[in-house]
């Protein structure tokens, strides 16, 4: 039996925000820690997770909202199997017009659908200039795993069918990247061709939450103060946690898998995911590169800072030099 090893104690103490950042990055820590911190009840009931949800997407659609120019994306929504599908692409010059993205957006894997989604979209098709398919899977309370990686796996198998597999990329943030790097386990373990880039955004690749930056960036991350037990929770429905199709940070990753960029910050809850998932793919043998960003919390500055805008510059320079796209 392993033995408990004592922590380190640290007093209280106020971390600074770095000089160096830039303004807009700087403006948004400060925001962002005037944010309350919801924490789910333990009794939390189905209507508490749909009013949590409802909370959450209003909050975030103020965020997303000023960025989405509806006048520069056409859209097309069908359903592919169960999950709604919102197909984007931009009207101007596609400069990647035999590519394709299928984004699979975030949200604990309980929040972030229906416009949220699209719009996550319509940002992807504009920033990569390529036609994106966005998955809007479903989610529990009504419908836990495996109901959305099965909808993120049928959006894949449906671009298979109209595009070859080295021109499709998958991009997924946070809970999208958890379904993102799940999709191309069901893919590889169900015989499938694998998309030909994996971009993983700050994925909540470990539902156990077992890495070290959950307790060092506790607090710090102003974004995602704490973890998300209870989502996970909910999300699993009584699964194992440490299955890889749940946390594919488990997986061993021995056979094929896409090149594959990994992206995180220094505050970042989840940056022992990143970490750990890239050096479990370097040690595999497999392509991949990680991107750290100085002071970075959960996602990113808020969209508007040039270190945003950096974070996209670097995943188009990983797609360029990996899978051809310009």
């Amino acid at each position: 039996m392993q033995e408990n090893v004592a922590g380190i104690q640290i007093p209280e103490r106020e971390i600074p925000t770095p000089a160096h950042l830039s303004e807009e990055a700087r403006a948004f820590i400060a925001m962002a820690a005037q944010r309350p911190d919801v924490i789910p009840p333990t009794d939390a009931t189905a209507a508490w997770w749909l009013q949590a949800r409802k909370d959450w997407d209003q909050r975030m659609l103020l965020q997303i909202e000023p960025f989405f120019m509806p006048e520069l994306v056409s859209i097309k929504t069908f359903t592919v199997g169960e999950a709604t599908c919102y197909e984007i692409s931009p009207k101007l010059a596609i400069s990647n017009p035999a590519k394709v993205m299928l984004d699979i957006h975030g949200g604990a894997l309980v929040f972030g659908g229906g416009r949220f989604a699209m719009i996550i979209g319509a940002l992807r098709a504009l920033v990569f200039s390529c036609k994106v398919l966005a998955v809007d899977y479903r989610m529990p309370p009504d419908y836990p795993y495996p109901h959305g990686l099965d909808d993120c796996v049928a959006a894949y198998q449906y671009l298979l069918a109209e595009y070859k597999s080295k021109d499709i990329a998958i991009c997924g943030i946070s809970a999208g990247g958890n379904l993102a790097a799940a999709s191309v386990l069901r893919a590889r373990d169900e015989g499938l061709p694998l998309p030909g880039v994996l971009i993983l955004l700050t994925p909540e690749i470990d539902l156990t939450e077992s890495g070290d930056s959950f307790c060092t960036n506790a607090q710090i991350d102003v974004a995602l103060p704490n973890g998300l037990p209870a989502a996970n929770a909910l999300y699993a429905n009584g699964a194992n946690l440490r299955s890889p199709y749940l946390s594919p940070l488990f997986d061993d990753y021995t056979g094929a898998w896409p090149p594959t960029y990994l992206q995180t910050g220094t505050r970042d809850l989840f940056l022992s995911n990143t970490v750990r998932i890239h050096r479990k793919l370097l040690n595999a043998g497999h392509d991949t590169e990680l991107h750290v960003w100085e002071a970075m919390p959960h996602a990113g500055f808020g969209g508007a800072s040039p270190e945003d805008r950096e974070i996209f510059a670097s995943a188009k320079e990983f797609l360029k030099n990996k899978a051809g796209w310009i």
